[in-house]
Parts: C-alpha cells; structure tokens; sequence
C-alpha cells in the first residue's frame, strides 16, 4: 500500500467522509489521500457509486493506491475504529481548526455537502473544529474538496509534513 512507503513511524492520517453526495469532491479528496499517505474512510449511503465516471476522473489513475474503506453507518465505523480520535470539522463550532493540535493518526470528519454533520455525529466527535469564513449567512460552506485538504495539511504541518517530500 502507498501510505506504508510514506510513512516511517506506522501511524498515518485519515479523512472521513460523512454521507458524501458529489462524487467528484470524494474523487479530489482520494486524490489527496493518496499523494499524502492519508486513508479514507466513506461511510454510506454515498450520493453516488463507487464505480461512478466523475469519481474516477477526479481521482485519476491513483485508484489502485487509494487505502479505501467504506462502511454501511457511523456504528459500523465506530466499532471497527475503537480507538478513533476524531475531529469533526463544523461551522457550527467554536475551536478554530489551527488551534488545535492533531495526533499523527487523527480521523478528520466532514459532513454532507448539502447539510453538513447531523448534530447526533457531532456529538460523538472528541472535537468540533470550523474553518474561518465569512460572518455573511448567505455563505454556507466552504466546498467539501478544499476543506479537507485544508484540513489534512494543517494536521501535516503540525506532524513536520512526515514522509512527504
């Protein structure tokens, strides 16, 4: 798997992806995951297939080193990552993501593009961070893509950006 030749100490980041519903956001993020040693997570229902054309265009040829994992609901993800520290990203929260400090094997969670986490997962989370935008209401969110790659770099940058070159 690509994420072991990046790595050098065992532990690595993960985005999670709540009921995500553009595939081409979920494609951009793999991507990502893939070029940083990052595993994904995906936990349905998914807004699309898996074998979907804009999924695949987005992420590329790097499908095949994508370290993938889907499950059916956020119970089943909990119970196969016991251990999970998990970092929900919220404009609905007061901790700005930079002030946060994130272990080397953190789980970034992002919620729906459309509606965000449901307040149920929050909930669970052992941290609710936001990314700074704009006070104007009329401006939700940032786009899914970016946020994770915001998010995973800053996490990145506080680990010394280990194994990347």
């Amino acid at each position: 798997m690509r994420r072991k030749e990046i790595s050098s100490n065992g532990d690595y980041m993960n985005i999670v992806l709540f009921e995500p519903e553009i595939p081409a956001n979920t494609g951009n993020i793999s991507r990502t995951c893939v070029l940083t040693g990052t595993s994904l997570h995906l936990i349905r229902p998914l807004g699309f297939s898996l074998s979907e054309k804009q999924l695949k265009r987005a992420g590329l040829d790097y499908w095949d080193m994508l370290d993938l994992h889907v499950y059916e609901n956020f119970e089943e993800f909990r119970k196969m990552n016991p251990e999970a520290r998990i970092y929900a990203f919220s404009s609905k929260a007061d901790i700005r993501f930079d002030e946060e400090n994130y272990p080397e094997d953190a789980f970034l969670l992002f919620g729906r593009e459309t509606s965000g986490l449901p307040e149920e997962i929050r909930d669970q989370a052992d941290c609710l961070v936001r990314i700074p935008m704009t006070a104007d209401d009329r401006c939700r969110c940032l786009n899914l893509s970016n946020s994770a790659a915001v998010a995973l770099y800053e996490a990145l940058r506080q680990q010394g950006y280990p194994g990347l070159r």
